[in-house]
């Protein structure tokens, strides 16, 4: 993922990272966009869109899955059809010509930021 570099007034506090439970997920509403956020157990911190793409309403947000790992990759299982979706880039495990938005996160004096949506590789 290439990632532009970001204006500091484009970064977006969202919450402190000890407030994010490990290997779950939290919403958040960022630059207009529902942003699911992730914290793993080695508190890496990623924010993916909010958004399941096999689902077919909106109550299956990505937020609600479940968090792990396929050998170094960390991913999220989608809630209702438990497709695994990349935490760093939002592609699909399971599917290669299906994605989520990832975002650029960062994490400044313990409070997490969010910034823009990355551009694929």
């Amino acid at each position: 993922m290439a990632v532009r570099s970001i204006p500091e007034d484009e970064w977006q506090p969202v919450c402190r990272v000890v407030e994010l439970e490990v290997d779950r997920g939290a919403t958040a509403l960022v630059h207009g966009q529902a942003i699911a956020i992730f914290r793993t157990g080695d508190d890496a911190v990623y924010a993916l869109g909010n958004h399941d793409p096999f689902a077919r309403s909106a109550a299956g947000g990505i937020a609600k899955g479940i968090v792990g790992r396929r050998g170094e990759v960390p991913f999220v299982a989608s809630p209702a059809h438990k497709h695994a979706f990349d935490l760093r880039s939002g592609r699909c495990l399971d599917d290669s010509h299906v994605s989520v938005p990832a975002y650029a996160v960062k994490v400044v004096e313990g409070v997490v930021l969010i910034g823009q949506r990355m551009a694929a590789a």
